[in-house]
């Protein structure tokens, strides 16, 4: 069993470092309208990016499209969602039913996705559901959530991030998977099972990478001692 004593000593020589390091801050705004913040600016980097590279040439057509229009609107969620739980989680105190508010856009996400695959093939068969190679949706994605992950990175530091790698993780799902939205609006791909597989995996792949550097990229001073 642990001493009491020495216990006392741990919980004192903590309040003593959180004194020291205490400075006058202002409150941090509710997670949902910083979320929205960051999203505006994200938006706009992603709109910048599809403009230079140039918007694809079927593009009115495909707003046109319900089926594009419900993929589209799955991802944009599932990136605001992911941003608005990673800046919850670095409030102390906050509900842990945070982590979760990416699960439901995300399913939908996944469930509009399987359900093209399964249009494609009925439609054409085994060539509805062809994979061919496309390492560039990872380059072009990871290269529009460059800027607006880098951001939310910095916003994150405001925080406590107490659970490290969960944060950067939900982060990194964020500015994927606005990169994701980006994409789609200059990149003429839309078979279901290449976007689920090349596009939401390069989404999903970025997310794990960034989770296992949570650790060592977003760090709270406190947190070892606490």
């Amino acid at each position: 069993m642990r001493d009491p004593e020495h216990s006392q000593g741990d919980t004192d020589a903590l309040i003593a470092q959180l004194a020291r390091d205490a400075r006058l801050r202002r409150p941090l705004a509710h997670p949902l309208r910083r979320a929205l913040g960051w999203a505006l600016l994200a938006l706009g980097f992603a709109a910048a990016m599809v403009w230079a590279i140039g918007p694809r040439a079927d593009l009115a057509e495909r707003l046109g499209d319900a089926r594009f229009l419900c993929e589209q609107g799955a991802a944009l969620a599932t990136g605001l969602a992911a941003a608005a739980a990673a800046l919850a989680l670095t409030v102390p105190g906050a509900s842990p039913l945070w982590r979760l508010a990416p699960v439901v856009p995300g399913a939908l996400w996944l469930v509009t996705l399987s359900l093209g695959c399964l249009r494609d093939w009925w439609a054409m068969g085994a060539e509805g559901l062809r994979l061919t190679p496309d390492p560039a949706c990872f380059l072009h994605i990871a290269l529009i959530g460059s800027l607006p992950g880098l951001v939310l990175y910095l916003m994150l530091r405001r925080g406590v991030p107490l659970s490290p790698r969960l944060t950067l993780a939900l982060a990194a799902l964020a500015a994927a998977g606005l990169g994701n939205f980006g994409l789609r609006f200059f990149h003429a791909q839309d078979a279901a099972l290449m976007v689920l597989v090349w596009q939401v995996g390069s989404v999903a792949l970025i997310a794990a990478l960034a989770g296992l550097a949570g650790r060592a990229l977003l760090r709270w001073p406190g947190a070892h001692a606490a």
